[in-house]
Formats: C-alpha cells, sequence, structure tokens
C-alpha cells in the first residue's frame, strides 16, 4: 500500500514561515526608527541632563554634562512664560478652529449639493491656500496687515478713515487666526467633501421623495454620517493649533506684540537656538508633546462612541 504524502506537503508549505513580508516592511520600520523613534528618544535622553559649570567656567574640562534628574521638568512647569504663551494658543485655538471647520464643513455641503455649478473649480479654488507654504502665506497677509503698504488702509485712507491695527495687541490673535483659517480650510473641506461622496446618492434620493428638504437632507443624513470626518479634522486642527510656529514667528518682526516666547513653541525655538539651552528646550518639548497627547486622546475619548457607533460594555 502506498501513502500520498502531497497534502501533508502542501500544508507544511503553507504554514512555514516566510521572511518576504518582513523584507518589504524593513524600509518603512528603519525609516520610522531613524526620523521618529531615535529623535524621540535623544530628545528624552537630553530632558535629563545638564551642563554643570565648574570655577569660572574657563579652561578645558570646566563645563561637563551630568545627570540633571528632573530638574529640567520642574523648571517648565514652574515657567510662567510656558503657561502665557499656552493660554494664548488657547485664546488662538477657540476663535481658529470653530471658524476652519464650520467653515470647511459648509463649503463641502455646497460643493455636495445638486445643481451646484463650478463645483471643480471651487474645489480648486478653495484647496488651493492649503498648497501655499505657511511663510508665504505669514509674509502675504503680513504685507496686507501693515498699515504703510496695506491696500486696505490706503483705500480707507482715502475714505478719511483710519484704518484699523491688525497687528495690535487687541487684534493679533484673530489676525494670526485668518491665516490659519485661510491656509486651513482646503485640506479639511476636503477630506469632509469625500466623506460626503463616499455616501450612498439613494439615501438622499429617498429623502427628497418622502419630503425632505437640502437643508433636512444635510442636517439630518448628511452631517450625522460624516461625524467620523469632522472628529478627524477636528483632532488634526488641533494638534496643529497646539504647535502653532510659523505665523507668529513670521509676524514677529512686522510687530512688538509678539515676543519670542509668544506660543510654546517659539519659547522653545527660543531656549535652544538663541539661549543655547538644549536641555531645558527638550525637557520643555517633552511636556507639550504629552499635553498634546492628552488632549488629543482626551477628545478622542468623549467622542469615540459617536464616531465608531461602539460603546464600552
Amino acid at each position: 500500500m502506498t501513502v500520498d504524502a502531497t497534502p501533508a506537503g502542501r500544508s507544511r508549505k503553507r504554514t512555514a514561515p516566510t521572511a518576504v513580508p518582513y523584507v518589504f516592511l524593513a524600509p518603512a520600520v528603519v525609516l520610522f526608527t531613524l526620523v521618529l523613534l531615535v529623535p524621540i528618544g535623544y530628545t528624552a535622553y537630553l530632558s535629563f541632563r545638564k551642563v554643570q559649570v565648574s570655577g569660572l567656567g574657563l579652561g578645558k574640562g570646566s563645563r561637563k554634562e551630568v545627570f540633571a534628574g528632573f530638574d529640567n521638568y520642574r523648571a517648565a512647569f514652574s515657567d510662567p512664560e510656558l503657561w502665557s504663551g499656552a493660554l494664548r494658543v488657547l485664546g488662538y485655538g477657540a476663535i481658529l478652529l470653530p471658524a476652519m471647520l464650520l467653515s470647511a464643513l459648509l463649503f463641502a455641503l455646497l460643493l455636495d449639493a445638486p445643481g451646484t455649478r463650478f463645483a471643480r473649480f471651487g474645489r480648486i479654488a478653495i484647496f488651493l491656500p492649503y498648497a501655499v507654504p505657511g511663510v508665504v502665506a505669514s509674509l502675504l497677509w503680513g504685507f496686507l496687515y501693515l498699515p504703510a503698504v496695506s491696500p486696505l488702509h490706503y483705500v480707507l485712507n482715502k475714505l478719511g478713515v483710519d484704518g484699523p491695527d491688525l497687528l495690535g495687541s487687541g487684534s493679533v490673535v484673530g489676525s494670526l487666526a485668518n491665516i490659519g483659517v485661510w491656509g486651513g480650510v482646503g485640506f479639511n473641506m476636503i477630506v469632509i467633501y469625500t466623506s460626503l461622496r463616499a455616501i450612498p446618492r439613494e439615501l438622499f434620493e429617498s429623502a427628497r421623495i418622502d419630503g425632505c428638504s437640502e437643508w433636512q437632507i444635510a442636517w439630518r443624513i448628511k452631517i450625522p454620517m460624516v461625524t467620523p470626518a469632522l472628529i478627524m479634522t477636528t483632532v488634526f486642527s488641533l494638534i496643529a493649533t497646539l504647535q502653532v510656529f510659523t505665523e507668529p514667528t513670521t509676524l514677529a518682526p512686522m510687530t512688538n506684540t509678539l515676543s519670542s516666547t509668544w506660543t510654546p513653541l517659539m519659547k522653545i525655538y527660543r531656549d535652544a537656538f538663541v539661549r543655547n539651552d538644549l536641555y531645558s528646550a527638550a525637557a520643555t518639548s517633552i511636556v507639550i508633546a504629552g499635553l498634546t497627547l492628552i488632549l488629543s486622546f482626551g477628545f478622542l475619548r468623549v467622542v469615540q462612541n459617536r464616531a465608531f457607533g461602539s460603546e464600552e460594555q
């Protein structure tokens, strides 16, 4: 009697481990490690170090790097400049986030409405500011804000009206938020619009047959069904808001109302590259990263049931 070993051999072939998936994953893992994990680890290492000066600080060996424990973190948490900058960023975000996300939702709904003319041109026109680099956008708006070169002030002066000081202490936060809204609406609009286009059109046709207006369809069908996209854009915008740096740094030379520590990231930049204190800057960076994670995951925790349609048992 002969025994056919083919099935067993095939079974062994199917279950045998292979290195092919790991070969394809290796470049991504290496890049992730080099670009993200190594810098984070080195920053965490620096946050626990400091420079110890002996004598007058002159000569070889008078300055050496030593373990600092949690001294840098205690200094960061007790620094009033850090928390003042954080409060300013919260005020900036309170203006930016609602204006930007509501505008993105409105534009997405308008472009998705039936009978909308020039929808393709509208998508490109709204998205185009997002393609402009942040420094260029800040310079563009900065020159529009400056009274000496602003066409708005020129027209108002010709009319005998004094133009507003858009870079003054009372309006600079709104001026910065305007730059963020102008540049960020397009990206969020595309995300929401893509989610809208994924909704089956039959739902809208059934609602129209039942007598629903376009406003009712938008309010009762479209917005609830794009809630996950709205939450995703909110999280991305929240993270970007907490890390605002480019706009105030670019506008700072144009006005005296923006100090070098106006935002937490500006303070980190000053400590690291102006004062050459990499250790306290590293500790402050870890603190800001931790607060960003807490706020982001806290927001997701609050809205996860609405976003993913499930409840924890």
